[in-house]
């Protein structure tokens, strides 16, 4: 899993069918101090995110495997949408 912030949304009219009522999300992969350490990724959402939530995102084999996206054509998924990040202080 990885830490990603919704950054917009992705509008595809054509598209394939097993996309068809999916909410795609454009999100930036960020480290647990909101460095962006890869950006514009496209993920499909499974939990209701919004632009500028702090997401959890699975990427490649396991994006397919929750309940809503089993078998459809994604290596990019939203599955949770993070309330808070505790690090421990440098030293």
């Amino acid at each position: 899993m990885r830490l990603a912030r919704v950054t917009g949304t992705v509008t595809a009219t054509a598209k394939d069918a097993q996309l068809l009522g999916s909410t795609l999300l454009l999100t930036d992969v960020i480290d647990g101090r909101d460095k962006v350490l890869d950006s514009a990724v496209v993920a499909i959402d499974t939990v209701g995110a919004g632009v500028g939530d702090k997401v959890l995102l699975v990427l490649g084999s396991a994006a397919r495997m929750s309940a809503n996206t089993a078998s459809v054509p994604v290596d990019a998924t939203i599955i949770a949408v993070v309330d808070a990040v505790s690090m421990a202080a440098k030293t």
